[in-house]
């Protein structure tokens, strides 16, 4: 059996995944490891946590297996006067290190633990810079695997529909599925990009821009909402820390219940 047919949803059926999922290669040098992780930050100017006091250091994904469960779990590493902090990131399921790690880094950012470098006067202009660019860029990417994972349930119930889209071709939204029969945009939000009330932490660097930036995205989802109430649409947000299931006990009651109402 080969490693995708052994897994299913949160973990393995029935044997461990194969190293290549979460195990370094032997013998790598320092350097070659450093270079691994900044592959999966998305650039090494994307590792850095805040330690308070001005101060920051550089973070590294780690992956452990879970030998019972047969999971892997992703920690955010990083030093701290002779310490090793690390922090719970959640637990990742593809084949490679690689796809693991970057998944490892998108969860970091999702909950807030990471900061964009400190770079004095220039801080003042981080709205500006590529590097700010480069890390919206890298957290608006499609296909997340709470996407993926609330797709797959719907799937399997029957459900059919068209993923990043936009419900109104003549306005710049996309709604991660949608199901033009029923009218019904479904967005899946990340925590920290739209200001989750259980999960959201502001940032400690730059906290004026960030609080600013995550407030314009909430604007943005009341004002995506309205104009597609306006124009018939019914819109479900799921937070990518929701139970799947759950999400897609909601979608399927409202698509379904969406295609009985007679039409005006």
């Amino acid at each position: 059996m080969n490693l995708n047919a052994a897994r299913v949803e949160g973990g393995w059926a029935d044997k461990p995944p194969e190293p290549r999922a979460w195990k370094g290669r032997q013998g790598r040098t320092r350097r070659a490891a450093s270079l691994e992780q900044d592959r999966a930050a998305g650039g090494p100017e994307r590792r850095w946590v805040d330690l308070g006091d001005g101060r920051q250091a550089r973070a590294s994904v780690e992956l452990k297996l879970l030998p019972k469960t047969r999971r892997i779990r992703a920690y955010l590493r990083w030093s701290d006067n002779g310490r090793s902090p690390t922090r719970y990131l959640g637990e990742v399921e593809y084949t490679t290190r690689a796809e693991n790690l970057t998944e490892g880094w998108r969860l970091a950012w999702s909950r807030g633990f990471l900061a964009l470098p400190d770079t004095g006067e220039s801080a003042k202009s981080w709205a500006k810079n590529s590097n700010v660019r480069a890390v919206m860029r890298a957290n608006k990417a499609r296909d997340t695997r709470p996407e993926r994972r609330l797709r797959s349930l719907l799937h399997k119930r029957g459900l059919r529909y068209r993923v990043n889209c936009r419900p109104l071709a003549d306005v710049r939204r996309t709604a991660d599925i949608i199901f033009s029969a029923a009218r019904v945009a479904v967005f899946v939000d990340g925590c920290y990009w739209h200001g989750c009330p259980e999960h959201y932490r502001p940032a400690r660097v730059n906290d004026r821009f960030w609080h600013e930036k995550i407030d314009r995205n909430r604007a943005r989802d009341r004002e995506t909402e309205q104009m597609l109430a306006d124009a018939g649409w019914s819109v479900i947000r799921v937070w990518e820390h929701e139970d799947p299931v759950a999400a897609a006990d909601r979608v399927e009651d409202l698509v379904k219940g969406s295609r009985l109402r007679p039409v005006e």
